[in-house]
Parts: C-alpha cells; sequence; structure tokens
C-alpha cells in the first residue's frame, strides 16, 4: 500500500514490483506510484537494490514479477519510454568528445526540449567556458555536472536519476536540488536515488526504503 498525492494524474505507477538475479530476490515485491510535482526518493543499503529498481524502470532490465507503467503504458525491456530520462552513477559521457559534442549526441538521439540549447544548460550546471573541453578531461564532479546539463536540454517528464550526489561539493548538492525543484514545479517528477545525507529537495518528496519490511513510501511536503 502506499500514500498518493490527491487530485493528480499519476506519472509512473508499480504494483507487485520484484527483481531476481539467478534466482536471488534482490528488491520486491513493491508498490508505490510518483505523480506530477513529486519526487520520490528511494533510500537503502548497499545492495538494497536501487539501482537496479531504476534500470528496472528505464527498461534496461527486465522485472521479475509484478507490473510497471508509465503514462499507463507498461514498459517494456530494451524499449525504453518517451518522456523519461536515465541519468546513472557513471553518466556515460563519451570521453573524446567535447561537452558540446556530447550533448549534441544525446540531443541527436533523444529529441530537444523546446526553448533550450547547449550553452545555456552547460552555465546553468556551472559549465561555462568548458564547452570545448572533452568530457575524459572533467573531473568527477564536472562530468556529474555535464549529466545535468544533458537532462535540461532532453524533453523528459520523468527523471531517473542514480546517485545524482555523488562526486559533488555542497554547491554542486544544492545545484542538483536546484535542478530537480525547477523540474517537477512544471508539473513533472523524479526517482532518485541516495545514500546520502544531503538528499533534500525543496518539493513534495516521499521515500522509498528498499529492505524496509513496511516498504511504504513516506511523504514530506515540500
Amino acid at each position: 500500500m502506499t500514500t498518493s498525492s490527491p487530485a493528480t494524474a499519476v506519472l509512473l505507477t508499480a504494483r507487485g514490483l520484484a527483481y531476481s538475479r539467478n534466482d536471488a530476490p534482490v528488491f520486491g515485491p513493491i508498490d508505490f506510484e510518483v505523480g506530477p510535482g513529486e519526487v520520490l526518493l528511494v533510500t537503502g543499503a548497499n545492495g538494497s537494490g536501487k539501482t537496479t529498481l531504476l534500470r528496472v524502470v528505464a527498461g534496461l532490465l527486465a522485472l521479475s514479477e509484478g507490473d510497471v507503467r508509465f503514462g499507463g503504458a507498461p514498459i517494456v525491456r530494451g524499449m525504453g519510454a518517451p518522456g523519461m530520462a536515465f541519468l546513472g552513477h557513471h553518466a556515460g559521457h563519451k570521453a573524446d568528445l567535447t561537452a558540446l559534442e556530447n550533448l549534441a549526441f544525446a540531443t541527436g538521439i533523444n529529441g530537444q526540449r523546446s526553448g533550450t540549447d547547449a550553452e545555456t544548460a552547460l552555465a546553468r550546471v556551472g559549465l561555462a567556458g568548458y564547452e570545448d573541453t572533452p568530457a575524459g578531461k572533467m573531473s568527477a564532479g564536472q562530468r556529474k555536472r555535464l549529466g545535468l546539463a544533458r537532462l535540461l536540454l532532453l524533453p523528459a517528464t520523468l527523471w531517473l536519476l542514480d546517485e545524482p550526489y555523488a562526486n559533488l561539493d555542497l554547491d554542486g548538492i544544492d545545484l542538483v536540488n536546484r535542478v530537480i525543484g525547477e523540474h517537477v514545479a512544471g508539473g513533472a517528477a523524479a526517482l532518485v536515488t541516495t545514500h546520502g545525507a544531503y538528499a533534500a529537495p525543496p518539493v513534495r518528496t516521499r521515500m522509498l526504503v528498499l529492505g524496509d519490511p513496511s516498504r511504504v513510501p513516506v511523504e514530506h511536503p515540500a
């Protein structure tokens, strides 16, 4: 059983969702919903399945049991879903491409949000002046910021963010919270995994603790 926000459509729904690897349970079964203007913060001990959960929702892994739907349509492995963007713990930039080239590559495949441009996105995440820097020459924190710039450009309603606070200083953590807050303020949503103490986006946030026997998301109003 989960809590849900009244008078809002549900973007993402999971019912009896479970994943097993080599017949060994990783997580589940769990139920949850995410509606517009919400963040679902997924926490739990190392090995509890936080990253695996995001990969299942993103369609990168096949669920073992249950059902997960985005916009009412079932998520199928390998097909992903339009309107969904995944930022993994390893951002997946091409090391030999510059910041601008990486963003052009991403938008060329996934499309670009109306009214956005790469230079402005880089400036918003603190990478002004790094437009022509190869991703392989950037620090871990700068690569994380480049991943955030990519999110700002993609036409996605639901963000799946795996440990977005990792490798960031306090200014970077504040940046992540601001970017998430602006995203959901427009009626979008995010699933965010974290094991740190700094994950506190200033928006309506619920928590799903993997490995907790209750498995009930707790709501924290903005």
